[in-house]
Formats: structure tokens, sequence, C-alpha cells
């Protein structure tokens, strides 16, 4: 049986359906991030696993035992708030013994566990200090800290890195992933940031208006989307016309009954003469590793990126042609509910 397990989640908020028949099971161990867009439903049903909000319909399961109307203290799960809800008149080390000297810990159990924990986060140099003494990326490591000192079966992460300017963001995304690896333990995070949510995450579950609309590993989420609506949201994607020839093999055609997904960095530039589809560059967009170009043609004005090599780029203007791998159009099925 799954560690943790949703069977029917739901929550109502008068005629409004926040979350619908949800249905998840996290695995022991497992690092799994909720996804989507904002209202999309996934803090509501972070919220009602926390034991904040109360569930309309259906169970949540924490290693086989029905948690759905127990207090949020009884759950006795660990959780970080966008806003680090920090304790500002109490040091580093108080705010982290706060958990649990409510749970009455023996001093000499409490001061080690304090010192297990500040070690692992990388803060054991800052234990008499105080929150407005810290960086950003410092209290949310305090607030990671007193969420894991308590020994939590499950993490739950509201938005942890989203007040983070965008070079500490992807520094404290990795710090996350060591800890939560090095501690083995159950965490749930939601985000609305792609990249964050791809990079340390075992796997993903999106969630469009309310359901989930797909859960996959990085990987297979990236490379195969199911829906029009994933392929645009979990990376860019070029959406072209399509057919299935005679043999099964999935083609561009205009006016094709199929919606095909194609990634920027799966098309290919090459001279006008060469190539699947011609076309006109008409915007270039520098990133630093790479250049974003738009190309005008038949089908429309796709992006393709292409990596930043050292050599000049194309100009505006430029005609070209362009070409992919037939094997790398993914088909994509409606999508089951509206954005």
């Amino acid at each position: 049986m799954a560690f943790v397990q949703l069977e029917g989640l739901g929550k109502r908020y008068g005629d409004i359906d926040a979350v619908v028949a949800t249905h998840l099971s996290v695995e022991k161990g497992e690092f799994v991030s909720l996804l989507g867009p904002s209202g999309c439903g996934k803090t509501t049903t972070l919220q009602m696993i926390a034991g904040f909000v109360e569930v309309t319909s259906g169970r949540i399961l924490l290693d086989g035992r029905d948690i759905t109307h127990a207090k949020p203290a009884s759950r006795g799960l660990g959780v970080v708030f966008q806003s680090y809800a920090l304790f500002p008149h109490m040091t580093v080390k108080d705010n982290v013994a706060f958990g649990l000297r409510m749970r009455k810990v023996p001093n000499g159990e409490l001061q080690q566990r304090v010192d297990r924990v500040l070690k692992l986060v990388r803060l054991d140099q800052h234990a008499e200090r105080y929150p407005r003494e810290l960086s950003g990326g410092q209290r949310q490591r305090v607030a990671l800290a007193r969420a894991l000192v308590i020994e939590p079966p499950v993490l739950l992460l509201d938005e942890p890195l989203s007040n983070l300017d965008a070079n500490l963001r992807e520094e404290m995304q990795f710090e996350i992933r060591r800890i939560q690896r090095e501690v083995g333990i159950t965490t749930l995070m939601v985000t609305h940031d792609q990249s964050e949510a791809l990079s340390i995450s075992d796997r993903v579950v999106v969630m469009q208006a309310g359901r989930i609309t797909q859960i996959d590993a990085p990987y297979t989420l990236y490379e195969h989307p199911r829906t029009e609506f994933i392929s645009g949201f979990v990376g860019k994607a070029n959406l072209l016309p399509g057919e299935r020839d005679s043999a099964g093999v999935v083609q561009v055609r205009s006016g094709g009954e199929l919606t095909l997904s194609l990634r920027p960095e799966k098309i290919d530039l090459r001279d006008k003469d060469h190539g699947r589809l011609p076309g006109r560059i008409v915007s270039r967009f520098f990133l630093g590793s790479q250049w974003l170009y738009g190309v005008s043609t038949s089908l429309g004005e796709l992006s393709v990126v292409r990596r930043n090599d050292g050599s000049a780029p194309l100009n505006e203007g430029t005609p070209v042609g362009l070409d992919w791998d037939a094997a790398l159009l993914r088909v994509l099925s409606v999508d089951e509910v509206s954005a």
C-alpha cells in the first residue's frame, strides 16, 4: 500500500469545485510535486492533507491510517509555508526547537535533535542569530529545519521558494532535494514553477481546474505530454496539424485532424533549400546559453531554440528551412477540462 493515499478527495466551496475526485498514491521516501497554474487546486489539496482545510468528499490515508478528519496537530506532518512563518523574537535555535517544546520533549534530547537538524541544513554556525539577521535562503532553511526536527512521516512544502530571487531559488532547489534524500522523508511540494518541479521531483502531478491531468516522472512528462495544456504549461511547445500516413506514422500536414506537439529544441535550422518546411526568421532573443528564434511559416509562427556555440546569430529576415525527426512529434489529446 502507498504511504500517502488520496481516494476521491474533493473540496467544494458553495457551487465551486476547487478539487474534484482526486486519486493519488505516494510511496514512502518519494518526492512528488503538485504543479499547475493559480487556482488549479494544488494548494487546496496540500492544505487538506495537512488538515488546514476540511475535506468535502473522499479520504486521506497515511500509512494505511485514515486521517481525513484528524486535527492537524495529531497528523504529525511537517509543513513549510511560503512565508517561512518564523518567530522574529526567537533565535534560529529557538525557532527550530519550538515544535519540540510544544511536544514536551526532554531538554537533552531536544538539544541533540536541534543540533543535528541545524547541521543538516548547514545553519549550525547561525544558531544564535535572529531571522532579521539572515538572508532569504537562510530563513527558508530555518523553516525547513523546524519542520524536520519533529521527525514527521511526511513533509509538505507550500511554494517554498517563491519569495527567493532566481539565483537563490535554483540553489535552494538542490538543497531541498539533497536534504530530502539524506533524510529519506516522503515529500509533497506545491509549485507553479515548471523548472522547479522538473528538476527535483521523482514524479510530477499536473493539475488543471481542480483535476489531475497527468502524473509522470519529469522526463516522461516533458517528452510525452498528454494534452495541449500540459504541452504548453510544462515547457514550450509548437502545436502543429498532422495525420497518420498509411503506415501509421505521424506526419505534419496542413489541415490534418491531429494536434501535434514539437518542442522548440527538437527543430533544426537549415539552409533555405533544405528541410521539411521553409520559413523566415522574424524575431530572435538571446538567452545566454541559447538563441530563441521566431520563424514565420505556412503553418504559422514557430519557436526554434538553437544552442549558442559562439557563432554569429541569424538575422531577422533570413530565409531558413526547418527540419525535425518525425519520431519526436507527440500526438495530443483534447484537453479534458477548460483552462
